[in-house]
């Protein structure tokens, strides 16, 4: 694992795979640490052992009996298939405030489905013989909209409207006392892109590869120009917005180019500094 950056804010990619089962990349996950605190976004397979892998590293905010706040994008199962182990296992090893989600709408009806799916699980635990706490099992969904979706006195969190399909999806922007982290979340370009990404120190951005885009069949080719960005384009929009570091996440290279020729293309377009994120970097 890379040394962590300087400063209070640290930028943890728990997640930077895909819907692809890479062994290497577990869904999408990215942590947002601040001092002793830690907001996550997202929460694909595998998020809480990561979460572990990274406590265990150093970054203590990100102990899992400590997650108590989740923001998600979107509703795609990539990206939220982690959920029940974020609710249900940082709960029985030892969370006793209630996890907050702040998410799109449905996110509500998720968690409540979840709750219905483990209610034996649930039950048992609190009326069993495990001395199980009450309170860090529950969880307080909030469904949000493009704006102000949360404050304390560490972080606000603005969020903005992505592209990625018919269904309401967004990106999270972070502000610190010391560094502006902007999350894309899955999205094509958008008319609002530049200034929801004006000013960032981090931007952790989706990507895939134009050269490999340019191999696939034709229906694929068409939900991928509609619902991700391409090498090309985010090159395009970072040579306007110039972030501090450029990290991709959720990067596919349609099996066509190398993790270095995935870095080529956006490098043709753009000159600012870019990093291929992997799991547990911290930046």
């Amino acid at each position: 694992m890379p040394e962590p950056a300087q400063g209070d804010t640290k930028v943890v990619l728990l997640g930077t795979g895909t819907p692809n089962a890479e062994p290497e990349r577990s869904g999408p996950a990215t942590g947002i640490v601040v001092g002793d605190a830690a907001y996550l976004v997202d929460a694909g397979p595998g998020v809480v052992r990561r979460a572990a892998a990274a406590h265990r590293a150093g970054i203590g905010a990100l102990d899992p009996a400590r997650l108590t706040r989740a923001f998600i994008t979107h509703l795609h199962s990539d990206h939220t298939v982690g959920l029940p182990d974020l609710i249900l296992t940082s709960w029985t090893i030892g969370r006793t405030e209630p996890l907050r989600i702040f998410g799109p709408v449905g996110v509500r009806s998720m968690t409540e489905n979840l709750f219905a799916a483990y209610e034996h699980d649930i039950r048992e635990r609190l009326e069993g013989l495990e001395p199980a706490n009450g309170s860090g099992c529950e969880v307080r969904a909030t469904e949000i909209e493009p704006g102000r979706v949360y404050e304390d006195a560490r972080v606000t969190v603005d969020a903005f409207a992505a592209n990625h399909g018919s269904w309401p999806a967004f990106g999270f922007r972070f502000t610190t006392p010391d560094r502006v982290v902007v999350v894309s979340g899955d999205t094509a370009p958008f008319d609002d892109m530049v200034r929801a990404y004006a000013d960032c120190d981090v931007l952790v951005h989706e990507a895939h590869s134009e050269v490999g885009w340019a191999r696939r069949d034709p229906a694929w080719r068409a939900y991928h120009r509609a619902v991700h960005t391409s090498t090309a384009e985010l090159a395009e929009v970072a040579s306007i917005v110039r972030p501090g570091l450029l990290v991709l996440t959720h990067a596919l290279t349609h099996g066509a180019v190398t993790d270095e020729e995935l870095l080529d293309e956006v490098h043709t377009g753009y000159d600012g500094p870019v990093v291929l994120g992997r799991d547990l970097d911290i930046y």
